[in-house]
């Protein structure tokens, strides 16, 4: 690793400005990202700011139907949490098959948010559930947050602080992991609500998460995996590369999407 200088802000505020002040700052969530990269000196930042020790940023809120996550919540409190796990149990099964202990307890939910690594689990929760992102300067509907491969539309010293949604009547996620990493090489999050359903695909997309509005059609007329029959999704604009085709990618989405409609029935 090249040499930096580690900063531990206690407030939003006061990481924000350490930003401002460095040559090039990066902020530090859970560290499952950057941390790799510093090592292999692909990324070489003058200042890491670490934000696992702000406390406005932690927690879990459930009031009735709403949800609000803190962005530094770990995937092992989102998984754990018996509130959370009442009214929207697949979040939780999403968070508990994340990685493995050791990322669990590390990694945060903003962490992956802002990342938008193309297979990772929760912006396909994101955009399922039509949740909003807060930051520190403002609050963005996740169809606009998400912008493309590893994109967002975080400004570079905007800071993801929580995330918040109405939990929806019925909710499934299905992935198919890579065996060695636990990364989605197709995940699929389904959510019936009131206004419709919405189903949200990671790990496949050439350019990262989206919506396959196609089977949200289906499914907001019949919320079963049957509905889902004859389906197919073009490989056109899929991934592929070592561990899939964009073919078998195309296969997964619709295998996925009935497993997460089915887990969603109960």
């Amino acid at each position: 690793m090249y040499q930096t200088t580690y900063h531990r802000p206690s407030s939003v505020t006061e990481a924000v400005k350490m930003l401002g002040e460095a040559e090039d700052g990066k902020f530090l969530a859970g560290g499952q990202t950057l941390i790799p990269t510093m090592k292999q000196r692909l990324a070489a930042p003058s200042d890491v700011i670490d934000l696992r020790h702000i406390a406005e940023m932690k927690g879990i809120t459930v009031n009735g139907r709403d949800v609000r996550i803190g962005a530094g919540t770990t995937h092992a409190e989102v998984a754990e949490h018996t509130g959370l796990a009442s009214v929207c149990p697949a979040i939780c099964h999403l968070a508990s098959h994340i990685g493995d202990p050791h990322v669990r307890h590390m990694g945060t939910i903003g962490g992956s948010i802002a990342n938008n690594d193309p297979a990772a689990d929760y912006p396909a929760a994101m955009l399922a559930l039509n949740a909003i992102i807060h930051t520190s300067k403002r609050a963005l509907a996740a169809d606009e947050f998400f912008t493309g491969l590893f994109g967002t539309a975080l400004d570079e010293d905007e800071i993801v602080t929580a995330v918040s949604f109405t939990a929806p009547e019925k909710a499934g996620y299905s992935k198919f992991p890579n065996p060695a990493s636990r990364y989605a090489l197709t995940g699929v999050f389904v959510a019936n609500r009131p206004e419709g359903v919405r189903v949200a695909v990671t790990g496949a997309g050439e350019d990262g998460v989206f919506r396959a509005t196609v089977m949200e059609d289906a499914l907001s007329r019949s919320f079963d995996p049957s509905a889902l029959d004859g389906i197919t999704i073009s490989a056109d604009w899929l991934m592929s590369d070592i561990h899939a085709s964009a073919e078998y990618r195309a296969n997964l989405i619709v295998v996925m999407a009935k497993r997460a409609v089915q887990a969603a029935n109960g």
